[in-house]
């Protein structure tokens, strides 16, 4: 192992443990690390030096002089973080332990406008900066659709038609000298609700998101799994019987997102809105319905919406219940748009799960909707950043500096 990569190492255990909670004293840190007392007074001062540890009281004595204490300074630098949905962008700040600091939301129609929309993005960030006050030290960045996440590339995202082969990253790093990570957004929303989402018990988290799409995200061990190629989680487009003669938006027949996604919804509502006055009026007047048409008008008791978000619910639990057999998780999250849609879709979806699931994956399994305010996705994103950055490889390229920028390119090499 040459130089650089011992610092890094040396670097990334020493601050993880205090970044974590793993420990917070010198003599603890020798402890856990097995490393030397010089070396650790050594690394412990850069990362006082460079204002990313500090000291700040004293720890209980066992007979000796007591130690002093030492914490992560979570305030030393900000991370940016953004979702771009097919209808929705919402931006964020937040510090290095990823608490937020502000967030705008603004509804957008993402749709086939790539370059419309990252500047869009763009001037949400730039309003957060000036609100805040605050420089990017790194971007977060969640997307409706698979990415490859070794490039930070969408590939062929069936609800953003438009966007293939996008490069987020590459957009960000022609305006800013900041490293940048992109994933897909639901992957993002259960990383944030596994590490911010209460109540938090530490177990594999499997997250369920409906809304314009459907998809999955699971977190193992804290850590998001991607699968081979970035796929992982995508099953919107796993074929039901319910809807064997419906065309999906990726051009297949049957998938699930033509059943139970909001624009599958929306689709089927307008078809049949003279069955609801509500929703004819709304189609009259916009030309058009959206599935925040149909959640709100279900959550308002309109018969022809709840029956649609019911049925909808049903067909995603019905595939949920068997992804919850396949890879037992020890929580089940239900995020997304369906939370908008009233009680009755919520019910359903947890009904066909517990019908579908079965009686060892059951053991023990925690249901609960989300807890982050529809803020799970950037707190995710933000926190896929910060993970990057406080990799142990990682740290070792941008300590000595004091922050990562104009470290991109090698942290993106690192990038796992």
């Amino acid at each position: 192992m040459d130089r650089v990569s011992s610092q890094a190492l040396t670097y990334g255990q020493i601050i993880n443990l205090v970044r974590v909670g793993g420990a917070d004293t010198r003599p603890a840190i020798e402890q856990e690390t097995r490393l030397g007392r010089k070396l650790v007074a050594q690394r412990v001062q850069q990362a006082i030096d460079v204002g990313l540890l500090e000291d700040y009281d004293f720890a209980s004595s066992s007979g000796g002089r007591p130690s002093r204490r030492l914490r992560f300074r979570a305030a030393a630098g900000h991370v940016y973080a953004g979702v771009i949905g097919a209808t929705e962008i919402t931006a964020a700040v937040t510090t290095l332990d990823g608490q937020l600091v502000d967030s705008v939301h603004e509804d957008w129609d993402a749709a086939d406008r790539p370059q419309e929309t990252l500047e869009v993005l763009d001037g949400l960030f730039q309003k957060l900066a000036r609100r805040t006050k605050t420089v990017p030290w790194a971007f977060g960045i969640g997307v409706g659709g698979p990415v490859e996440f070794g490039s930070g590339r969408l590939v062929a995202p069936p609800i953003m038609p438009g966007w293939n082969d996008v490069s987020v990253r590459g957009w960000l790093r022609e305006r800013y000298d900041a490293p940048v990570w992109v994933d897909n957004d639901v992957n993002l929303m259960a990383l944030g609700e596994w590490h911010k989402g209460e109540p938090r018990d530490g177990r594999d988290l499997l997250y369920f998101f409906g809304d314009e799409g459907v998809g999955a995200g699971l977190v193992s061990g804290g850590a998001v799994f991607r699968g081979a190629s970035g796929a992982a989680g995508d099953l919107g487009h796993i074929q039901v019987a319910a809807g064997e003669n419906l065309v999906c938006r990726c051009g297949l027949v049957g998938c699930l997102e033509a059943v139970a996604g909001g624009w599958g919804l929306a689709r089927e509502a307008t078809r049949r809105a003279a069955e609801s006055p509500r929703l004819q009026a709304i189609l009259a007047a916009r030309g058009r319905l959206t599935s925040q048409d149909i959640g709100l008008a279900a959550a308002a008791g309109d018969e022809l919406a709840s029956e649609l978000a019911v049925r909808a619910a049903h067909e995603f639990g019905e595939v949920a219940g068997s992804l919850i057999n396949f890879v037992n998780p020890g929580t089940v999250v239900l995020g997304g748009g369906i939370l908008r849609a009233g009680d009755l879709a919520i019910a359903e979806f947890w009904k066909t799960i517990r019908n579908r699931t079965s009686v060892l994956a059951a053991r023990n399994l925690r249901m609960r909707t989300s807890s982050l305010g529809f803020r799970e996705g950037v707190i995710g994103a933000a926190l896929l950043a910060i993970e990057q950055l406080f990799a142990p490889g990682s740290l070792g390229v941008w300590i000595e500096n004091g922050s990562p920028t104009g470290f991109a390119a090698p942290l993106h090499r690192l990038a796992s």
